[in-house]
């Protein structure tokens, strides 16, 4: 299933937390915000996110990484089973373990719009490289650098592979990632963002200058909408997790959002709330005093 459609509740200014509003769901990130810095999931973290499905508090987690890549909690999505990947670009069951999960929801990047943007951004700043992220296949440029763990399905530049007739086709393409070797992060961000305007949604989860561009509706907080919509929840219901950029609009719709203590400047001033690091659990910190709190 492809959907592509506005949601205009997808973002909202940070205010005073909803303490008073039982929460329904929590969101959290994984890189930088639950996940430890070696990429674990903590005992203390397993725990609690159990006992918050325990309470009826369902867990969604809001990644930008790829479904490929999510091995690492595929233990611990419970009864759903549910998690938000690219960004919001796809909704993805994860019950079938690695390498077997279902795409439930995909809302793809149009290849017009890609090949603009990457036009686009060649001229603004040149220098740029790309690679191509779709729902089975990871392509990219030669000049690439090696900042996955995975070895490309393709080699080729950026406009031979969104081409009409380039490799997987027939495959949505999800995001692309736009790596510059010289730039400031932030800079490029607010570089890209102004080059590309409205064919694409520009964001960064990376410290370094890597960039992932999604379809122009897309991001972690309007595909959240979807699912809490889907379920009955509002907004005011949702407690949410991040640590940058990528996570900003999914913190400001949120009832209650938190910043790790790592977290990106632009989050700290966001999230209606602070917790300690990720190396901390600083999600199973609020967790825990959450559940304290209702009952």
């Amino acid at each position: 299933m492809r959907e592509n459609g506005r949601v205009t509740s997808a973002t909202r200014q940070p205010g005073t937390p909803s303490a008073a509003v039982r929460p329904r769901l929590i969101a959290t990130d994984l890189d930088g915000t639950l996940l430890r810095d070696d990429k674990s999931v903590s005992p203390r973290t397993v725990a609690a996110l159990a006992a918050a499905e325990e309470a009826g508090i369902e867990v969604f987690f809001v990644t930008g990484r790829p479904a490929r890549w999510m091995g690492v909690v595929s233990d611990h999505v419970h009864g759903h089973g549910l998690a938000i990947c690219g960004n919001g670009a796809a909704v993805v069951d994860l019950h079938g373990g690695p390498g077997a999960h279902r795409f439930v929801k995909v809302r793809e990047l149009a290849r017009d719009n890609a090949l603009d943007a990457v036009r686009l951004l060649r001229e603004a700043a040149p220098g740029t490289v790309f690679a191509v992220e779709q729902t089975y296949g990871f392509h990219q440029e030669p000049d690439y650098p090696k900042l996955h763990r995975e070895i490309p399905d393709n080699l080729l530049p950026a406009e031979r592979l969104l081409a009409p007739d380039g490799p997987d086709a027939d495959q949505p393409v999800l995001k692309i990632l736009a790596y510059h070797p010289d730039l400031d992060p932030d800079a490029f961000l607010t570089l890209a963002r102004t080059a590309i305007g409205d064919r694409a949604n520009v964001t960064r989860s990376s410290p370094s200058a890597l960039l992932e561009l999604s379809g122009p509706d897309v991001s972690k907080a309007s595909t959240l909408a979807l699912c809490c919509a889907e379920r009955g929840i509002s907004h005011e219901e949702v407690v949410a997790f991040g640590d940058m950029p990528n996570d900003l609009e999914m913190l400001t719709w949120a009832g209650q959002s938190y910043a790790m203590g790592n977290a990106h400047p632009d989050v700290l001033a966001a999230a209606s709330g602070h917790t300690v690091a990720n190396n901390e659990d600083g999600v199973a910190v609020v967790i825990e005093q959450l559940l304290t709190d209702r009952f």
